[in-house]
């Protein structure tokens, strides 16, 4: 037989709620781990006094009752893991493992009996139900009636508050049942009296988490918090954890409480208790007990009087009642050399704690995550800036704590810890080496912004090129004419041209004329077509034939309304997605009638096209003609022109070359008329041969 069994998914029931985690039965006892809390219960094999098989609510239940009267329920197994179980008692803890089924007749009359920390009312030899007494809060008695109030659960959607009992009188005398009754029940029940005097008190403490300041009294069983508006108790019972936690300022300490089940403030619920101390506050403390006493009660942990800085006794004192260890930060260093990373979470600054076994974030809201919890970790880019990153925690349930705004520098740091805790990280490739992604993180802070707008581009340019490619010009000559690099350059050009014509160099200035005529005919002849492609690329006839529809936006069109009134104050958006899962549902013979309706458009679409395309060819001769007939006048015109140039003055190029330039653009517009070029040809040439003047006979002299 094997010496352990381990089980998963298994429910264990507190206070009425039932918390999943793992159960481990081995040689040397039961050890069951709170998925949730990370709380460990751990049942030595010589205390179990009695295991019980049940069937519940959940399959199949384990109850075992220990000698010192504690009570464990674990629920989630499956019948035939019986006789498994009932052989692993048998052989390693010498127990029968019995079988025990509830009662359900419905009754509510039978008798209570106490068993250790369990009230069980049964009906004759089988149990109906059992009430751990540690859930009571209250005991109240009447005449022969008792009432249990219960701690509040959070956890559950409902929750019982209330029992009452109706005790009958019996014919004995000096024993009240009524009273005998609720005696049991105060013996085990979790009231909290502040009877007797406290251990010690602290004045006026800093708390952060319920805010303000406290008088914190410290009883055996429990701590008192006394404000100026709220008071709370906490039972020692419901401490889970202890840290101490140094701020990044080097002169303040957090001490953190870590609350199962939480402290209560209207419907706010603080699961954590954090206090604020200075480091240069020290105290000098007295308990209130005999020496005797206390060395019996704390063995040596604590003495009567005590003095040193407040947060060191605060803490020693608290270890010493709760019994619990304190954790501290672990070997990690952050850049500035503090144990801790400021950051952000939820819109809240404040600083992230990498311990030895988890992280744990101050303060508002505290949170701590265990590493066993964890799922995965993330290291994002900032939202907002390069300079910072974002730490982002995912757990196995599925939760997601996101830590933004850590500097840029605590990268580092906070990888190598991650990695020396094995934590996995997700945006790290399988196959890639530790080092490796660690240098390729670091390389892409610096280049993945550039990276990806370069790869934007190249994406825009293949978009770019293939809807020209479907469209009816022709794709390269629309490449070529989108550069408004090069257009630009040569405009400036042309411009230029007008400055430089004011030189004194006569023999510079027809160098020039020479060339840039020519320059200026390659535009029109390379440069009119591409400006007009566009434009009729742009302009659509209103007089064309629309497009037909598909055979689903002809259903859409026409269920529509159905639709909306189907889901009245659906959004466009939800719409479309309800219409396209009802189209996907529509039977074959459905669609069909739409495909026929759709081809049907289809056909009166062609023949319409065929018709405008007759009309549009006539047209299209017309301005053939008219476009040929344009360019014999422009390049009559540029023969003028050159022939002027050359014997004009250093000033009349210049004006020729704003002229021909006008001109051209005048001449490209497919609105001017025959009639209007001719106008503007005989104004061109009377502009282009001014008689001579004075000064122009004489340089011509010269």
């Amino acid at each position: 037989m094997a010496d352990t069994l381990e089980f998963n998914e298994i429910y264990q029931e507190v206070k009425g709620s039932m918390n999943d985690g793992r159960l481990r039965l081995s040689r040397q006892g039961v050890i069951f781990k709170n998925s949730k809390t990370g709380k460990v219960d751990n049942i030595q094999a010589s205390e179990l006094a009695e295991g019980v098989w049940r069937r519940v609510a959940l399959g199949h239940g384990l109850k075992l009752l220990t000698k010192n009267g504690h009570v464990y329920k674990y629920d989630g197994f499956r019948e035939s893991e019986f006789d498994k179980l009932s052989d692993f008692f048998k052989a390693h803890y010498c127990l029968e493992l019995a079988e025990k089924d509830l009662c359900v007749k419905g009754w509510n009359w039978g008798t209570v009996r106490f068993g250790g920390q369990l009230l069980s009312f049964d009906i004759g030899e089988q149990p109906v139900f059992e009430i751990p007494l540690s859930n009571v809060s209250q005991c109240t008695t009447g005449k022969n009636e008792v009432t249990l109030e219960f701690h509040q659960n959070d956890d559950a959607e409902v929750s019982l508050m209330e029992v009452r009992f109706y005790v009958p009188p019996t014919q004995e005398d000096g024993v009240d049942p009524v009273e005998a009754f609720a005696q049991n029940v105060l013996s085990k029940a979790d009231v909290i009296q502040a009877t007797g005097d406290a251990i010690c008190i602290f004045r006026e403490l800093q708390c952060l988490t319920p805010r303000g300041r406290y008088d914190i009294r410290i009883y055996p069983t429990f701590l008192h918090l006394h404000g100026k508006t709220f008071d709370y108790k906490i039972p020692y019972t419901t401490v889970l954890r202890l840290f101490l936690l140094p701020h990044k300022d080097q002169r303040q300490m957090f001490f953190v409480i870590s609350l199962d089940p939480p402290i209560k403030q209207g419907q706010t619920r603080y699961h954590f208790l954090i206090l604020l101390f200075s480091k240069d506050e020290d105290i000098s403390l007295t308990l209130n007990m005999n020496e005797e006493e206390v060395e019996k009660r704390f063995e040596g942990r604590l003495t009567k009087n005590m003095s040193g800085s407040l947060y060191e006794m605060v803490s020693r004192v608290m270890k010493a009642l709760v019994n619990r260890k304190i954790t501290v930060p672990g070997n990690f260093q952050g850049h500035s050399g503090a144990q801790c990373i400021t950051c952000s979470y939820k819109a809240s600054s404040g600083l992230l704690y990498p311990l030895e076994r988890g992280f744990i974030y101050v303060h508002k809201p505290p949170v701590h995550i265990r590493f066993d919890e964890i799922s995965f970790v993330n290291f994002a880019r900032g939202t907002t800036t390069t300079r910072s990153f974002d730490f982002e925690i995912e757990t196995k349930q599925g939760t997601q704590y996101t830590f933004s705004s850590i500097e840029r520098e605590e990268y580092g740091k906070l990888f190598d810890f991650v990695n020396a805790k094995k934590l996995n990280i997700k945006n790290r490739g399988l196959k890639e080496g530790m080092k490796q992604s660690y240098d390729e993180y670091a390389d892409s802070d610096e280049d993945q912004h550039d990276a990806y707008l370069e790869r934007m581009k190249e994406e825009g340019k293949i978009r770019e090129e293939n809807a020209n490619d479907s469209s009816d010009g022709s794709g390269e000559e629309t490449d070529e004419s989108f550069n408004p690099g090069e257009e630009d350059d040569d405009v400036a050009e042309e411009f230029d041209s007008n400055a430089s014509a004011s030189s004194s160099s006569g023999d510079g200035d027809s160098d020039r004329d020479d060339k840039k005529p020519a320059k200026k005919a390659k535009i029109v002849k390379e440069r009119k077509p591409r400006k007009k492609q566009p434009e009729s690329k742009k302009g659509k006839d209103p007089n064309a034939p629309k497009r037909p529809m598909s055979a689903y936006m002809l259903w859409l069109n026409a269920s529509r309304e159905k639709i909306k009134s189907d889901h009245p104050g659906i959004s466009i958006t939800d719409l479309s997605k309800k219409a396209g899962e009802l189209w996907k549902a529509m039977s074959k013979e459905k669609k069909e009638e739409w495909d026929r309706k759709a081809e049907d458009a289809r056909r009166d679409y062609e023949k319409a096209m065929k018709e405008y395309s007759k009309a549009d060819s006539h047209r299209g001769e017309r301005s053939k003609k008219k476009k040929k007939k344009q360019e014999k006048q422009v390049k009559g015109k540029g023969d003028k022109k050159g022939a002027t140039s050359k014997s004009s003055s250093s000033k009349s190029p210049a004006k020729g070359m704003s002229d021909s330039f006008k001109s051209k653009e005048f001449v490209s517009s497919d609105e001017s008329s025959s009639a209007e070029s001719k106008k503007e040809d005989s104004e061109d040439e009377a502009a282009a041969s001014p008689p001579p003047s004075s000064e122009d006979s004489a340089s011509g002299s010269d």
